[in-house]
């Protein structure tokens, strides 16, 4: 099965930082802390849909 193409959005500014891959058939979303150039700071991004 192919893996699927996300964006990681920024919880503070919303800005989309990051791109990733992730399994289709996981039910949850990808959450990381990594850091935000606009916030000048590292912060939870979460996956977008």
């Amino acid at each position: 099965m192919a893996r699927k193409k996300v964006f990681l959005i920024c919880e503070e500014c919303l800005s989309r930082n990051y791109q990733t891959e992730v399994n289709p058939d996981s039910g949850k979303r990808l959450e990381l802390r990594k850091f935000c150039p606009r916030c000048n700071k590292y912060t939870l991004h979460r996956e977008s849909r």
